[in-house]
């Protein structure tokens, strides 16, 4: 059965389900399944955070749970055997723990977590059992922590304190600014005031020593095997709001001048990050953009430098595509690292000498987050279409799933049948997708439709569960899913191909998507929806000031009239490197907004964002609202408070998926309301 092609689906007994590839087998006569409900969205656990205990016989990881009813989400710690055997609680309900880490000898499993009404810190627990117990007490609370390799300190990123105001006062003191980039969504204004450096920790003397300081930030950072440097990640440039540099550094850990001395290690312009020793200390290899230039368009490299300083060596040069979390082999001969490739999420193997690479795990699902443990057996999360994320293990035997968190619940679920598609656009560009059949899909009917667009837009739908594509099916809509130039895992040059030009070359091969599905006989070429969140949003607008196919649009998060962003979302370096500076190039921001063809509009539009949202600022949905009621048109505006970019409240989440499928009810399918 092609998986581009139409099949018959409907005989009792055994359904033969290609979802990407993956062929199995489901009962389906006399089965009580039920399909996907908003609610849904709220019993599915999110799994993540996998390490491995240092024996290998244990993997801790993360399981976060929501609560619709109390309007938050927790996250537990798990414990389950490598091999086979149940899982088990280490933390207990009623609040929140994150980053399970072990101890170098095992014994100890450690968190963070904010208990007691105070800040982040550092907890321990015995792997036997037992309370937990406190190990750190920083007044600010910490942001990331590692252990040492002997075990005998921690590694802690801290913030810098507040600046206490001793003066009293009902109201708020006013944000005094001097910084370039002054705003970031879900931060709230940037003073300039404060920043994040690295200490080290004493276990046993509760000793606290500050080894990085100045006006930078750093990351947490990473220890070299023999315990005695840390690498970090920071932009020390003179004015690193201009720029998206970042180097990598080297300083001591028993530093006794707050990080005044240092060893920097790489001066490439763009940014390096993700460094990873080897295991004999002699070499750091980490990631590296070679082309700051093209923002974030650019691929991301892998690249190998000696500890003490030397020539980096770029080794995916010939390997067009973003690779990420490299780390050693065992022997230090290769290294692993994650890689994005046509909508597939791999780890890769390299080795240093030859320069050839395979593919440990490979095929259609999603795989990061691994570790490798001292046999070179890692341990990562998986995700296919089917499947939200879990833990896997990868051994010599091959890849094996740990955990089921979520089976117990999916297992009562019918899901979609999902065609992994290949199609071209207007100019025969080659463009992937994916094509959510409804279940019970009959190839005799054809079906409505929601073309629905990623964010990014350097990013892509990949080969992993997506909750909003099974809603949608379940209620009875093909849903037309496209990795449109822009989209990242398909090369610099494709993702580049929307340079200064939105909306154009992205729009063609979206709409080729569609005109696609409606050829295979799956779609209603008279029942069209669009829609999408953050650059979703925006590209959305593009169609709907382009084309009158669509019966109803709805865009979250968007812009419309860009020159108005600048100074106001937290994008201006990025602006300034596409576009140029708007008093400069103003012919350049005008020509791709999509506010000066609104009058061309006339799908029914529903408009939504967040209050506090300083990433896409709501201003350009209230703009998009004011220009469309003015004109007429079918439209609403939707605000939720306090929220920034990505809707947080439980309780706002559900009403904009509700809100989602009623707007497409009354306008794709025509359905009247009562």
């Amino acid at each position: 059965m092609p998986q581009s092609g139409k099949s018959n689906l409907k005989k009792c007994g055994f359904i033969l389900v290609f979802v990407i590839g993956l062929a199995h087998l489901s009962p389906v006569c006399g089965q009580a399944k039920r399909a996907f409900i908003v609610d849904d969205l709220f019993e599915i656990a999110r799994v993540g955070d996998p390490r491995l205990s240092p024996d290998g016989e244990w993997i801790a990881y993360t399981v976060s749970r929501t609560s619709l009813e109390d309007e938050k989400s927790e996250t537990g710690i798990w414990m389950i055997p490598s091999l086979k055997g149940e899982a088990i609680p280490m933390t207990a309900k009623g609040s929140s723990a994150s980053r399970p880490r072990w101890s170098p000898d095992g014994k100890v499993l450690s968190f963070t977590a904010s208990r007691n009404e105070g800040k982040s810190q550092v907890w321990t627990l015995n792997r036997q059992g037992g309370e937990a117990q406190q190990l750190t007490d920083v007044e600010q609370g910490i942001s990331g922590y590692e252990w040492s390799p002997d075990g005998s300190r921690l590694l802690l990123a801290i913030e810098d304190p507040e600046k206490k105001d001793s003066t009293e006062s009902k109201t708020a003191k006013p944000w005094v600014i001097d910084r370039l980039q002054f705003k970031r969504d879900g931060k709230g204004y940037l003073t300039g005031d404060r920043h994040t450096h690295l200490y080290v920790f004493d276990v046993s003397t509760k000793e606290l020593t500050q080894i990085t300081s100045g006006p930078y930030d750093e990351s947490l950072g990473v220890w070299s095997p023999d315990g005695r440097k840390i690498a970090f990640v920071s932009n020390r440039t003179g004015e690193a709001d201009s720029n998206s540099n970042s180097d990598i550094w080297i300083v001591a850990a028993d530093n006794t001048d707050e990080g005044q001395t240092l060893l920097q290690l790489t001066t490439n312009a763009g940014s390096d990050s993700s460094p990873a020793w080897s295991h004999d200390g002699r070499w750091i290899t980490y990631t590296t953009n070679t082309a700051p230039e093209l923002i974030w368009y650019a691929t991301r490299h892998l690249a190998l430098i000696p500890s003490g300083g030397g020539t980096p060596k770029v080794l995916t040069v010939s390997l067009d595509r973003n690779v990420s979390s490299p780390q050693f082999a065992n022997d230090d001969k290769s290294i692993l690292f994650g890689l994005e490739d046509s909508a597939e999420d791999h780890i890769v193997r390299i080795d240093i000498n030859s320069g050839r690479f395979d593919r440990p795990i490979k095929g259609r699902l999603s795989a990061r987050s691994f570790r490798i443990g001292k046999d070179g057996t890692m341990v990562l999360l998986v995700s296919r279409l089917d499947l939200p994320n879990e833990v896997f293990l990868y051994d010599k035997d091959g890849l094996r799933q740990i955990t089921s968190v979520n089976e117990a619940f999916l297992s009562k679920i019918r899901f979609s049948t999902t065609l992994n598609v290949q199609f071209p656009s207007r100019d025969g560009t080659e463009v992937e997708g994916f094509i959510h059949l409804p279940p019970g899909y009959d190839e005799s009917l054809r079906y409505p439709t929601l073309l629905r667009i990623h964010g990014g837009p350097v990013s892509q739908y990949r080969h992993s569960f997506h909750f909003e594509s099974e809603l949608f099916a379940a209620n009875g809509y093909v849903v037309v899913r496209a990795n449109p130039r822009g989209s990242s895992g398909y090369g610099q040059d494709f993702s580049r191909a929307i340079w200064a030009d939105w909306g154009v070359k992205d729009y063609e091969d979206v709409m080729a998507a569609v005109d696609y599905s409606i050829e295979q006989g799956y779609s209603d070429p008279d029942r069209l929806g669009v829609g999408g969140w953050s650059y979703g949003g925006i590209l959305t607008n593009y169609v709907i000031t382009k084309t009158g196919r669509f019966k109803g649009a709805v865009t979250g998060a968007s812009e419309v009239l860009y020159v108005s962003n600048y100074g106001t979302d937290h994008y201006q370096r990025q602006w300034e490197g596409e576009l140029g500076l708007p008093w400069e190039n103003r012919e350049a921001w005008e020509r791709i907004s999509p506010f000066n063809s609104v009058e061309n509009i006339v799908t029914p539009t529903l408009i939504m964002g967040g209050e506090k949202d300083w990433n896409v600022p709501i201003q350009n949905s209230e703009q998009l609202y004011q220009s469309l009621r003015r004109l007429g048109r079918e439209t609403e505006l939707v605000v939720y408070p306090g929220q920034s970019h990505g809707i947080r409240i439980p309780s706002y989440q559900k009403d904009r998926y509700e809100r989602y499928l009623a707007w497409y009810e009354k306008y794709v399918k025509g359905v009247k309301e009562e």
